[in-house]
């Protein structure tokens, strides 16, 4: 297991900056995930670690050793990227095998690596099918065999998963759960899908624009987001924004005027402006107006339902205001019906509306 520190790490593209003094320390045997939209730098940056892209200022540290000018087969990382890069022509032995070879190491050890990792990944039976002959998850093991055969100091995983269909990214996720547990290896993975970030990570490295918006625990993310990027990139569905004004009386006025707060559950301070949150799951609806925690309950009428299953979402109509609520899938209000929401002030995040930055209690 390796430490991988990050000081202040920046990459430019004249005068694009893809990546902003990324300063992060990635602790041995932790598997971290990077996660953003598309554009944000997860990629470039995990291209740096990799040594495929070269690092305009700061310093990489691997293992305490500076490595801005290591050459990638010098580093001790193994990645794993998102279209496999396997060898058509050569059977799934001699893609997890060729990079052994490369380095001349003894052909019965590669055997034994090789047969050692397959039998870990469930590939012992196709190691003289070529690529052509695998399903896509197998394919994908087949890649990640092939990092794992090197026994690198460091995994890295560029989407690995984007080209699987959703029953199998499930199942992969499981797999990669197991396999990190077995190897303890440290782990960077990148991702634009937060269910996979959420499942898979130890910590999450959220990105925006090139620059760390929060780092912190699958839980930390959900709960305490630093930002309303965050809260609004974290959780499926995303959650509600309103806009509230403070009005002569003290009290919070959604821009629509149909929602009206006697105060937030944190002190605002001078702001007369504030961004309110609420998560779909936080909504508590019922059809019958009954009791609930928290403010006094707004009428609304479900403008739409759909029933996901276990669960169904409502989108709500509460004035000119439109919110969205992750219901139980059982008996749930449809279509027309008038319901009463209620939201509890333990569960709010309010966000400063010209900053977007959480104001905490």
């Amino acid at each position: 297991m390796t430490e991988v520190k990050l000081d202040r790490i920046g990459k430019s593209y004249g005068a694009v900056e893809a990546v902003q003094q990324f300063d992060l320390t990635i602790r041995e045997g932790e598997f971290l995930v990077l996660l953003g939209p598309s554009g944000c730098g997860k990629s470039t940056t995990l291209r740096m670690i990799a040594g495929l892209e070269s690092i305009t200022r700061g310093d990489l540290l691997i293992g305490g050793k500076r490595m801005n000018d290591v050459d990638p087969k010098d580093r001790g990382v193994a990645m794993v990227f998102q279209n496999y890069a396997l060898y058509p022509h050569k059977t799934v032995f001699d893609n997890m095998a060729m990079a052994l070879k490369l380095q001349k190491v003894d052909a019965a050890e590669i055997r034994d690596r090789v047969g050692r990792t397959a039998e870990m990944l469930g590939l012992t039976d196709y190691l003289n099918r070529k690529p052509a002959a695998l399903s896509g998850g197998q394919r994908q093991r087949v890649a990640i065999g092939r990092a794992i055969v090197r026994t690198p100091s460091v995994f890295l995983f560029d989407e690995p998963l984007s080209n699987l269909d959703a029953k199998l990214r499930v199942k992969m996720r499981m797999e990669l759960q197991e396999l990190h547990a077995r190897l303890g290896a440290t782990s960077v993975y990148v991702t634009h899908d937060q269910v996979e970030a959420m499942t898979l990570a130890d910590r999450i490295v959220i990105m925006n624009g090139g620059v760390v918006a929060q780092v912190g625990t699958p839980r930390e993310v959900y709960d305490r987001p630093a930002n309303e990027f965050v809260a609004g990139f974290v959780g499926s569905p995303a959650m509600n924004f309103l806009d509230l004004r403070r009005d002569d009386t003290g009290r919070w006025i959604s821009d629509c005027g149909s929602m009206v707060l006697a105060s937030l559950p944190v002190d605002a301070g001078a702001r007369q402006h504030v961004r309110l949150g609420v998560r779909p799951e936080h909504i508590e609806v019922s059809a019958d107006g009954g009791a609930g925690a928290g403010e006094a309950g707004y009428r609304a009428e479900v403008l739409l339902d759909e029933l996901l299953g276990a669960d169904a979402l409502l989108s709500l109509g509460i004035g000119q205001a439109r919110l969205l609520a992750r219901v139980g899938g059982l008996a749930h209000p449809v279509k027309g019906d008038a319901v009463t929401i209620r939201l509890n002030p333990a569960q709010l995040h309010v966000f400063d509306a010209d900053t977007g930055a959480a104001i905490r209690a």
